[in-house]
């Protein structure tokens, strides 16, 4: 199948765009997870937003990126989701090496933040993020701080 991937300041999403990532992400975290919150919380505006399409151009994973100083003083990945039918297929792992990527890219080789789903901890743990032993509860749902720290191979 397929794949195209794509980051874009929220300025550059089209609305349909915008429209599938908010889908996304609320038949996941509110629908999936039953789970009531607010997702839309001011950050999209500024934030980089990773779409990936499928073969037939429907948005099946979408992650955020946002600038130090928005949610941690690090840069933070966040709104991390994928279709069911993704999961469990690679594209998970794959859709944290592009964000890692892009981020040291953008805003060279510096932490990441995240606020990762406690059960999810192993996941992310195999793209290089370590617990900062925050645990606490967020809408109900078990959360764990994580931080990825770059090597510094220069």
């Amino acid at each position: 199948m397929h794949l195209d991937w794509q980051f874009k300041p929220y300025k550059e999403l089209t609305l349909n765009e915008f429209h599938d990532i908010i889908a996304l992400r609320l038949n996941a975290f509110v629908v999936e997870q039953n789970c009531t919150y607010l997702d839309l919380d001011g950050k999209d505006k500024k934030a980089y937003h990773l779409l990936l399409r499928d073969g037939k151009g429907d948005v099946i994973a979408t992650a955020r990126i946002l600038h130090p100083g928005i949610s941690y003083p690090e840069v933070a990945i966040g709104r991390v989701v994928l279709t069911s039918e993704c999961r469990g297929s690679g594209v998970g792992m794959e859709l944290m090496e592009r964000c890692v990527k892009f981020v040291h890219e953008e805003f060279g080789l510096v932490p990441i933040r995240i606020s990762a789903q406690k059960h999810l901890e192993k996941f992310y743990n195999k793209s290089g993020f370590v617990s900062t032993g925050k645990e606490y509860y967020e809408d109900e749902i078990p959360h764990v701080e994580m931080l990825l720290i770059p090597e510094n191979n220069g």
